[in-house]
């Protein structure tokens, strides 16, 4: 936006004397001009987003100190840089939209994650998980999909995928993409286990992500508790060394 077109005319008018008064060819003009640009756009972008990723620190400790309102206001005051550098908004939609998801605020978390950066892959999963909580299998393949193309390295996305995909009853969709995942991670042991279990018609064990997993909400409140009290009382139980 404002930094690109500061960037492109900046650059313009310090290539033009190149080609009037010192008769520099053209093809040499256009590259200095494109150097120019190129090194002008990323200091102008680096600073935009630094103030950007303030907010978003300043909101992370908000969270922390349960300042819930106070943090997405924080975020929504760094709208104003959207006139500056393309994608702002949008990232900020993604973060506003993780910080009410979160909070079991749903419906309010929807219309920020339908309008967060499709590179967010957080925000992406957890619109898709809305969209299947909603019964829209559709929109969370689709959903899905993007995830997957912004971190295509990542064991739980892909685990995570055929987790919402097994439990809308589209096992045989699970498993290829449980295949795909492994293939495209090299192997895991999480997404080995997990194809194993679906092939055999049993649960996939996401709980072993731990709040990776707990942070999408496809667990209840109560069965995590026990869990937790259960690997709590295992450690009691435990012999001293």
């Amino acid at each position: 936006m404002l930094n690109f077109l500061i960037a492109f005319i900046f650059a313009t008018l310090a290539v033009v004397p190149l080609n009037l008064v010192y008769h520099v060819e053209q093809l040499y003009c256009g590259i200095v001009l494109v150097v120019i640009f190129a090194v002008l756009y990323f200091f102008l972008s680096k600073r935009t987003m630094n103030k950007v990723m303030e907010l978003v620190q300043s909101s992370q400790k908000d969270m922390q100190a349960n300042r819930a309102e106070r943090a997405i206001a924080t975020l929504k005051s760094g709208y104003k840089y959207s006139k500056w550098q393309f994608y702002v908004k949008a990232q900020i939609n993604a973060q506003i939209g993780t910080l009410l998801y979160l909070k079991r605020d749903f419906a309010k978390a929807m219309p920020y994650l339908e309008k967060s950066f499709a590179k967010h892959w957080v925000a992406m999963c957890m619109l898709a998980v809305s969209y299947m909580k909603r019964n829209k299998p559709d929109k969370m393949v689709a959903t899905f999909e993007k995830a997957i193309a912004a971190n295509r390295k990542d064991p739980f996305i892909w685990n995570l995928y055929a987790f919402c995909l097994d439990k809308i009853g589209r096992r045989e969709a699970a498993v290829k993409i449980l295949k795909k995942g492994l293939k495209k991670c090299g192997g895991d042991e999480r997404l080995q286990a997990s194809l194993e279990a679906v092939q055999q018609g049993k649960r996939m064990k996401m709980e072993d992500y731990g709040d990776i997993w707990y942070q999408f909400h496809l667990e209840k409140t109560g069965k995590i508790v026990k869990k937790q009290q259960k690997l709590a009382q295992g450690r009691r139980k435990m012999p001293r060394v």
